[in-house]
């Protein structure tokens, strides 16, 4: 399947070519190649079957690709709508997001999916605490300001805490959002799950009229070692302010409980009571009502907008619709609307003025709002009940959780309208796939909805990765005229089309190339290097083949000069090479040697130049620290890679002499010029005897 193209594109002609070059090195004693031979007869037949196979195979329709890359377990990614966490830190006073409210970046909508109360509670202070006390570091909270603060202390341990410190009762509230920014380091491989705790475990407390009682937490930042949000679920608990810290106040603390952390974490900036909203653009909107006499509704979509309603009158059954009326002496079903100075609309139903009236129960009521472009076009088509019946709807890139159509089919007191989404499996039920990058539905079972026509549901659409926006942007209300602003601390995330074939087809290609197994030396090292969590610099793997043992040396990325390979590090690349070796194979894990290299050397440098000796000595530096540089270990130290890099400097006239020689003969051995590391061994500079003598010239 890799390679399909390749089977339909060779002829029979070409594939028989082929046979009558290969039949005398397969059989000396055939002979006879003429078309009269029953086992050229027989060969031409298999050819030809050959052939045919071969396009068979590379005309394969979609749905059999796509079950072939099912069977391999890979199916389309869904498209996404981008999340994003918007912070309203600079707004002073309460203010009310209803659910679908509208944020404009650009030609980019963003809207929230529920009711959102901001402007009321903002972090007032953020204090580091260990042995030695409180530390202020509140400057995190400005974010213009990105000086990193250790937020644990320069050496984190057991105990060592951070307290956030609030600016009012927060009680209420059920959920917090934070977002932290940490300084992170590139070489780090993101983790599967991303709540996952490598390196620390963390307890976190709000401080109540009881003390502090533990509360619940999803922690995406890895315990403070990547930057990402931090959800903090409140207990039913009056709290109340806290007074030991410089800044008294509501507060939220975070302690150490395990510290193993194998860079000390750094943060640059803190946001606080954040709420999410998603990139997407409705077009035509739907809310569901309990029934009652009168029920109001405000547009999230813009005033110019198409209201109809529906409503269920027995329970279970489907829903009739309801005209809009500006009167009530008429009979049938009618609702009676009236526009509020909010620009809402109120619509009121009465079975005593009409004859027909929704009744009370839960869902009895459902409107939908439409702009312009989706009226004009929201009459889909009809179910005509043959398989794969293909429909085309009038807009692209749908959400696929907000989509749903309208069937409607006629009973003998009218309409019965149906509200049907993708993918529903129920008896007699109209099923469908949604292709919502494409802008097709493919009705896979008419169910009891034959003849029935379909109508736009709820529709929204998204504009894919385009909407993963980068963080440090401000958005603003869309129709609206309010100057409130918000600020996205991260980068908006998960925002995709739905895959097409081709897309599935390369993540297969991918994967099969992507080593699973160790079998190689490169296997093992680029294993090693890929461990989620860790940050590995370097990996080496030295086979060793008469005692079936693969020795693998890594230098993990550290603050420390010479890093050390932790328990930690040592235990989940084990667990995961363990995963993926071959049975019959052996491997160890050993800890990386460093050995000085030291230097002697005249240079004759050029007149009028003042930092000659800097210049060389930062050169002669870099040239041999392999700890920092893209050299693996083991590699040598060539003596003219080393002479050339003094000689190309600008200052430079020419070297005079230069020596290398090994500061430890057990981990380094000269050969001649070169330096020999040991194949677990990096350098790094040692002694460095330097003389520069002036140039005449």
């Amino acid at each position: 399947m890799l390679n399909v193209e390749d089977l339909k594109s060779r002829t029979y002609e070409e594939r028989m070519e082929d046979v009558m070059r290969e039949l005398p090195i397969r059989s000396s004693e055939w002979t006879n190649y003429n078309a009269s031979d029953p086992g050229i007869t027989i060969i031409e037949n298999l050819t030809a079957f050959l052939a045919l196979q071969g396009v068979e195979i590379a005309n394969l329709n979609y749905r059999a690709k796509m079950a072939l890359l099912k069977m391999a377990g890979f199916v389309p990614i869904r498209g996404k709508c981008a999340r994003v966490l918007l912070s309203p830190d600079d707004i002073m006073e309460t203010n009310v997001l209803m659910p679908g409210q509208r944020f404009r970046l650009g030609d980019l909508i963003f809207e929230t999916n529920r009711e959102v109360v901001v402007g009321n509670r903002r972090i007032e202070g953020v204090f580091s605490h260990d042995k030695e006390g409180f530390k202020d570091i509140s400057y995190i909270l400005d974010r213009e300001i990105s000086v990193p603060a250790m937020l644990f202390g320069e050496e984190p341990v057991k105990e060592n805490s951070v307290y956030f410190i609030m600016n009012g009762d927060i009680s209420d509230l059920h959920e917090i959002i934070f977002y932290i920014k940490m300084v992170e380091n590139a070489n780090r491989n993101r983790t599967v799950d991303r709540t996952e705790h490598i390196f620390a475990d963390i307890k976190w407390e709000c401080y109540t009229e009881k003390g502090f009682v533990k509360v619940s937490v999803r922690d995406f930042t890895s315990a403070f070692v990547n930057s990402g949000e931090i959800k903090v679920s409140l207990p039913d608990i009056k709290m109340t302010e806290y007074g030991e810290t410089p800044i008294s106040g509501y507060c939220i603390r975070a302690t150490l409980t395990r510290a193993e952390y194998d860079i000390v974490p750094k943060i640059t900036n803190i946001f606080g009571f954040l709420f999410e909203v998603w990139q997407k653009d409705t077009r035509s909107f739907s809310q569901l009502f309990g029934r009652n006499d009168s029920i109001t509704v405000k547009s999230p979509i813009g005033e110019e907008v198409y209201y109809i309603i529906f409503g269920k009158e027995k329970k279970g059954s489907s829903y009739r619709r309801y005209e809009l009326s500006t009167s009530g002496d008429r009979n049938g079903r009618f609702c009676l609307y009236e526009k509020n100075s909010d620009g809402s609309m109120t619509f009121t139903f009465s079975e005593q003025e009409f004859g027909y009236a929704p009744q009370k129960f839960k869902d009895s009521v459902r409107v939908i709002l439409y702009n312009e472009e989706i009226m004009r076009k929201y009459n889909v088509g009809k179910v005509l009940g043959y398989d794969e019946q293909e429909i085309s709807i009038p807009t692209k890139n749908i959400v696929h959780e907000t989509f749903f159509l309208i069937a409607r089919r006629r009973d003998e007191e009218g309409y019965l309208y149906d509200f049907v989404r993708p993918e529903k499996n129920e008896e007699g039920a109209l099923y469908y796939h949604l292709l919502e990058g494409e802008g097709k539905i493919i009705i896979e079972d008419a169910g009891d909805f034959i003849d029935a026509d379909l109508f736009m549901g709820s529709v929204a659409v998204t504009a894919g990765d385009r909407g993963n926006i980068r963080q440090g942007n401000i958005l603003r209300l869309a129709d609206n005229d309010s100057n409130l602003t918000f600020y996205n601390p991260g980068a908006a995330t998960g925002g995709c089309f739905r895959e097409n074939l081709d897309k599935v087809r390369e993540r297969f290609v991918k994967d099969m190339r992507t080593p699973y197994r160790a079998v190689t030396a490169s296997d093992y090292e680029k294993l090693a290097l890929t461990t989620p969590g860790l940050c590995i610099k370097k990996a080496k793997a030295i086979m060793s083949e008469n005692d079936n043992l693969v020795k693998l040396v890594l230098l993990p990325d550290s603050d420390e000069r010479f890093p050390k390979l932790s328990n930690i590090y040592i235990e989940r690349v084990t667990k995961r090479l363990e995963e993926r070796r071959l049975i019959t194979s052996r491997f160890m894990i050993i800890k990386p040697t460093f050995v000085s290299v030291g230097v002697k050397c005249t240079v004759y440098v050029k007149r009028h130049f003042t930092d000659c000796r800097k210049q060389i000595e930062e050169k002669l530096r870099s040239s041999l620290d392999y700890i920092n540089s893209d050299h693996n270990f083991g590699d040598k130290i060539r003596f003219e890679d080393v002479f050339h890099g003094i000689e190309e400097l600008p200052c430079v006239e020419y070297v005079y002499e230069l020596s290398l020689y090994s500061e430890n003969v057990a981990l380094a051995q000269q050969r001649e010029f070169d330096i020999y590391l040991r194949q677990d061994a990096l350098s790094y500079p040692g002694e460095i005897n330097l003389e520069i003598v002036s140039s005449d010239r």
